[in-house]
């Protein structure tokens, strides 16, 4: 249907070819001054303008038929979101008033009661290991509860809570968690995204070839619009598997992972069992989960930051673009400029209306 867009060519060649030709009508007056006074000089482009205008209209109604399609900005129907959240002992920091802790359980809580009630929300702790906290629901009070039972542990297994929440997620993928957080590699991710390689097929690697998931064909990255996971963390992985192999595993179901590193480089926790640690996230290895399942990374150094993420965080879950056909728009559109160019034809050339110039009885017929 493109191919008929050649027609406008022919159609400023036919307009063209009407302005050349030229009609002779003779008319007899009485008084040269009555024509003068009766007469008014029309502005030279007016004459062009509704013909134009209807041009472009039929330039969009041929472009229309084509049935192109545009990524907009919609409003979400329907969508699930998880949030993974870092319950380590680093959280105790008090580099954030009060504390890591006490401040991300605040944006949490004020974050969940911001969110639109079509979307649904699971919570997902880690520490040294992970555990579901609150399963998918869309009861506000629940949640809030869940987020104030949170309880700090030692370790930090950034790539367990990913792929708790993945499976939290998506439980039609039939993730094999076992296999998944006790295999370093469970997938044969090698660094550069493609299958590990090995010789030996004994019962170490056999695991490898154990998750059903592997065989399902990837799907491109970033296209689940079911929903997707709310990672934040503060520190860096001190077990479990390895969070980046995790994210492209995310990446082969097509859900987005959006990361939050909360906290200061000064952070640290004084006193703690006779030592001082010094906490830092691990913005490297965030940014590069972001970036892997096409979402976003953001930094969060203190309590407003976190509060600012999680309020442009709901704009993306309660807004999502889609590839959407825009025929109806264009041809909405068209419409719009034929109705313009004969109001303005109405307006300027007096279409209906008996000129002026003929309003005269005396003096004036035709030969």
């Amino acid at each position: 249907m493109l191919w008929s867009l050649l027609l406008l060519p022919l159609v400023v060649w036919g307009y063209a070819w009407l302005l050349r030709r030229k009609r002779k009508v003779t008319v007899a007056f009485s008084a040269v001054s009555w024509i003068l006074q009766n007469m008014s000089a029309p502005s030279p482009w007016r004459r062009h303008v509704p013909p134009a205008l209807i041009g472009c209209a039929l330039a969009l109604l041929l472009f229309a038929s084509a049935r192109p399609m545009a990524r907009v900005t919609l409003p979400a129907d329907y969508m699930t979101l998880i949030m993974a959240m870092d319950v380590s002992r680093s959280m105790l920091a008090e580099d954030v008033d009060p504390s890591r802790i006490k401040a991300a359980q605040k944006a949490a809580r004020e974050f969940l009661q911001d969110l639109p009630s079509n979307v649904r929300v699971g919570i997902i702790s880690f520490a040294g290991n992970a555990q579901v906290v609150q399963h998918v629901t869309d009861q506000r009070q629940e949640l809030v509860a869940a987020i104030d039972r949170f309880q700090l542990q030692r370790g930090t297994a950034t790539g367990s809570g990913l792929l708790l929440a993945l499976a939290t997620l998506r439980p039609e993928a039939n993730i094999d968690l076992e296999a998944a957080l006790y295999n370093p590699n469970p997938w044969g991710y090698s660094d550069s995204g493609g299958s590990a390689s090995g010789g030996a097929s004994g019962g170490a690697r056999s695991l490898d070839a154990k998750p059903a998931a592997k065989e399902r064909p990837p799907e491109p990255a970033g296209s689940y619009k079911g929903g997707a996971i709310v990672l934040l963390t503060d520190g860096r992985r001190t077990t479990g598997p390895d969070p980046i192999a995790a994210a492209k595993k995310a990446a082969d179901l097509g859900v987005r992972v959006y990361t939050v590193g909360f906290g200061t480089p000064n952070g640290f926790i004084p006193g703690y069992e006779g030592y001082t640690f010094y906490t830092q996230v691990d913005e490297e290895a965030l940014k590069a989960v972001a970036k892997i399942t096409e979402a976003d990374y953001f930094k969060a150094g203190s309590a407003d930051d976190l509060k600012q993420v999680y309020k442009h965080l709901s704009t993306q879950f309660t807004m999502e673009k889609r590839d959407t056909e825009i025929t109806a728009l264009l041809a909405g559109l068209a419409l719009l400029l034929i109705f313009l160019a004969l109001g303005l034809s109405a307006f300027w050339f007096k279409i209906g209306r008996p000129h002026n110039l003929f309003k005269a009885k005396e003096g004036l017929h035709p030969l």
